[in-house]
């Protein structure tokens, strides 16, 4: 059976998933398929395309119905964490001008050229460390946060969900950022 170029980049997304960036190979891909390397080569010149590929995928409708960037930043986040390594993924096509995805195009007509690209780096940079932070702690390579000594005259309290710190302060830099903007449009001159 013949392999579509929509097949070769769903089997990568699927190494991707099962082996992370780093084990993301173009043999790994092709075995995933049941054909040589060389078979994907009919597909995609090299693994730089397959990666741009793959970072559409992980955007694909990201940001369509986004009124105002701060929605637009949050969808680009869930979509990459949704992906092991995504945020790698994506922000590695981004930097490298690789792909079809609009993305800072899309986020450029809600937030300015510069607006967009401060943006898309603080939301790439905040998910890659995110992803880092779930895959140690998934792996056990996180110590546990230190848990104060409890009293009688002290209530216990539940450590803080690290997962829902890292949305929260992913939101907080992001109005911190949308502040700045606002504050910076009226006397931008373009």
């Amino acid at each position: 059976m013949r392999n579509s170029l929509s097949d070769v980049v769903a089997a990568a997304l699927r190494v991707l998933d099962a082996q992370g960036l780093e084990g993301c190979s173009m043999r790994r891909v092709a075995a995933q398929l049941d054909v040589q390397p060389s078979a994907l080569y009919h597909h995609v010149p090299d693994k730089q395309t397959l990666l741009a590929l793959m970072a559409d995928d992980i955007v694909r409708g990201v940001g369509e119905s986004a009124r105002e960037p701060r929605e637009f930043c949050v969808e680009l986040r869930d979509a990459m964490l949704a992906v092991r390594d995504g945020a790698d993924v994506v922000a590695t096509a981004a930097a490298f001008r690789l792909g079809a995805s609009q993305i800072e195009d899309r986020l450029a007509e809600l937030a300015g050229p510069d607006g967009a690209r401060t943006l898309l780096l603080y939301t790439f940079g905040h998910a890659q460390s995110t992803q880092t932070h779930v895959q140690a702690a998934a792996l056990g390579a996180l110590l546990a946060p230190a848990r104060p000594a409890i009293s009688a005259a002290a209530p216990s309290t539940a450590a803080p969900d690290p997962a829902a710190d890292l949305d929260a302060s992913f939101g907080r830099g992001l109005d911190i950022i949308l502040a700045g903007l606002a504050a910076f449009a009226p006397t931008r001159r373009d």
